[in-house]
């Protein structure tokens, strides 16, 4: 570290990390924290709290995005946003998210408290609904912020009771009625950094202690839904079957394939979820249902997946006897961040003698939301054993300090 740098409160994150995630619906199995829940409004009060000791200036739109601007000269300049998400998966870890909007608020509170000189205001952002975890459909709050989704949009995604996103902002208390009508303009941002665990093994396979991101992968999510014919174990003869769990099996395994061997070094495919009815050990199901995560940083890849997808349906459905549909539920295009504000990061990596890397993100995050409205950046601190989205999940408090620290430097930079 260079002799006038200053440094965020390491203690402060800790305290404040360890406060968030007492708020768990599942104590003793990880960290579940959903958009909506309980455990969500008790951390939104919790920061609340803290912005108010702060003096910012808080905006919560529609859809539950908080954006709390720190703005001493009151210039109307665009600002230079920060922050990340407070939502999980179920039974996730305590890092993802959390680390990086608790590493923006110290940022704020670090520039405030050594009364550093700025001329752009600071504004933290926290999205809401990142993970999907309601929905089944990732980055809903930025998307709402961005305009990709719409009022009409959110009444067309359903949790597992049946209730539409539309209803479940409502119901928590949110106006998303006003949707549409506070949208994010690309006058009102200059820059937008987000630090976030890697979620990954790279940078600890390369002994790195913070990466800077270069490309962000995009992704398509499709719900497909085989239809056969239901009827007993024992007495329904091979031939004639028409059974959508074998159908599902094939497609899957060919998917696979086609992924691993056809297609870019970068292209990912993933079932990762799926639902058989009547689902009974002794009886040929009659619907089958799941999910389908294409991810490349190439929109090729996810082009190319996609329609072998489709095609491959259609082919299992006739050859298997089945009906079937496939309904895109979820989209994003791959993003390039900013090469001014990388390099601005790799400058103050230097400076501090930080050990980086530039490396892509194979994760989806809220920062590519906001690639066409401003010059954008991602901050990775490492993940043991490149585990996330389980109790597992683990980044040593040094690490994101290094990451804290790094976005602290470039924020100071891009706020002159």
């Amino acid at each position: 570290m260079t002799e006038n740098s200053i440094s965020i409160n390491k203690e402060r994150l800790i305290q404040d990390m360890e406060a968030i995630n007492s708020n768990t619906a599942t104590p003793g199995n990880g960290r579940t924290r959903f958009s909506y829940s309980e455990e969500d409004r008790k951390t939104r009060e919790y920061l609340s709290k803290e912005f108010t000791n702060l003096n910012l200036v808080v905006k919560t739109d529609g859809a539950g995005n908080i954006r709390a601007k720190y703005d001493p000269k009151k210039n109307d300049l665009p600002s230079v946003m920060i922050g990340s998400h407070i939502d999980t998966v179920m039974n996730g870890g305590e890092f993802d998210g959390l680390a990086g909007t608790i590493a923006a608020l110290e940022v704020i509170r670090t520039i405030k408290e050594n009364k550093t000189d700025i001329t752009h205001p600071v504004e933290l952002v926290i999205f809401s609904e990142e993970e999907g975890s309601n929905f089944g459909s990732t980055t809903v709050g930025s998307k709402v912020m961005t305009g990709k989704l719409t009022k009409a949009d959110l009444k067309t995604l359903y949790n597992s009771e049946k209730q539409s996103a539309y209803e479940v902002m409502q119901a928590f208390g949110f106006d998303a009625d006003s949707i549409g009508k506070d949208l994010l303009q690309k006058n009102e941002v200059k820059a937008m950094m987000e630090l976030h665990i890697e979620q990954g093994g790279v940078l600890e396979e390369e002994s790195k202690s913070v990466g800077i991101v270069h490309a962000i992968a995009g992704m398509n999510t499709f719900q497909v839904t085989l239809n056969g014919v239901s009827n007993h174990a024992g007495t329904t003869p091979m031939p004639g079957r028409k059974d959508p769990l074998v159908g599902a099996s094939k497609v899957i395994i060919a998917l696979e394939e086609y992924a691993r061997t056809q297609v870019n070094n970068t292209t990912v495919a993933t079932v990762g979820k799926l639902e058989c009815s009547p689902s009974g050990s002794n009886v040929i199901n009659k619907t089958v249902t799941f999910n389908v995560d294409i991810r490349d940083i190439e929109q090729s890849g996810i082009d190319q997946v996609s329609n072998y997808l489709k095609d491959k349906i259609k082919e299992t459905a006739e050859t298997q006897q089945l009906e079937y549909e496939i309904d895109l539920i979820g989209t994003s295009a791959p993003a390039r961040l900013s090469e001014t504000v990388i390099d601005t990061l790799v400058a103050k990596a230097e400076k501090r003698e930080m050990d980086y890397l530039k490396l892509h993100s194979g994760a989806v995050h809220d920062t590519m939301m906001l690639a066409d409205v401003a010059d954008v950046a991602m901050i990775f601190v490492p993940s043991k054993n490149g585990i996330s989205h389980s109790p597992d999940e683990y980044t040593s408090y040094e690490d994101i300090e290094d990451g804290a620290n790094l976005m602290l430097e470039a924020v100071i930079e891009l706020t002159q």
